[in-house]
């Protein structure tokens, strides 16, 4: 992670823009459909959540905006990319935990596996400030559309929030809301993630 100026970077014109802005962030909804995700899981063993968070690292990856995020009056760069997920811990409170992304989806699980049992039991966060983080919340016992007005003013790291999945009778879908700093990208740039993070789900293969 390195502090880079904005003016030589293709993000110039929306850091002097949003960056002091008093509401910088923007949320898309889009519905995906997950039905290849809830067979693979149900084949395979592997937690619907984790496929969903590893199509995300995987769809965000090939984003060169995803590598750029605004923190404090800085843009920084980072060379690496990350997935947060909410764990229930023993004391049934919620930790964070920060799963790096790799292109290896049996390694992703692993290392999703390890870390989320460690925060589960320790109830301490896993954090992993060199990566840029892509927050989310999986509220998979409940309906719900999505979630905006997630923005702190401290934590702009991009976010995405689902609820269970719905069953019909020839697919099955998940809406998902995304919320991103308007510094980070426009939303060309996030609506094309949200369409990669489609094809993701229906090109993967276990």
């Amino acid at each position: 992670m390195r502090e880079i100026n904005p003016k030589e970077t293709t993000r110039a014109y929306a850091f002097e823009l949003w960056m002091k802005a008093p509401m910088p962030m923007v949320t898309f909804f889009k519905t995906l459909d997950v039905s290849r995700l809830v067979k693979i899981s149900k084949k395979s063993g592997m937690k619907f959540n984790m496929l969903v968070c590893w199509c995300i690292g995987k769809a965000a990856s090939g984003i060169k905006e995803f590598y750029m995020l605004p923190v404090g009056d800085k843009l920084m760069q980072y060379d690496a990319i990350a997935v947060n997920t909410i764990v229930m811990n023993k004391d049934n409170e919620v930790s964070s935990c920060d799963v790096p992304f790799s292109d290896d989806l049996q390694l992703f699980n692993e290392d999703y596996l390890k870390l989320t049992t460690e925060v589960a039991q320790s109830c301490e966060n896993h954090d992993l400030t060199e990566s840029m983080v892509i927050g989310t919340s999986a509220l998979a016992q409940y309906e719900i559309d999505g979630a905006v007005g997630m923005y702190s003013g401290i934590f702009n790291n991009p976010f995405m929030i689902w609820g269970k999945y719905r069953k019909g009778f020839f697919r099955t879908t998940l809406t998902v809301s995304f919320q991103f700093h308007h510094t980070q990208m426009d939303g060309a740039h996030a609506a094309k993630f949200l369409d990669r993070l489609q094809q993701e789900i229906n090109k993967l293969l276990v």
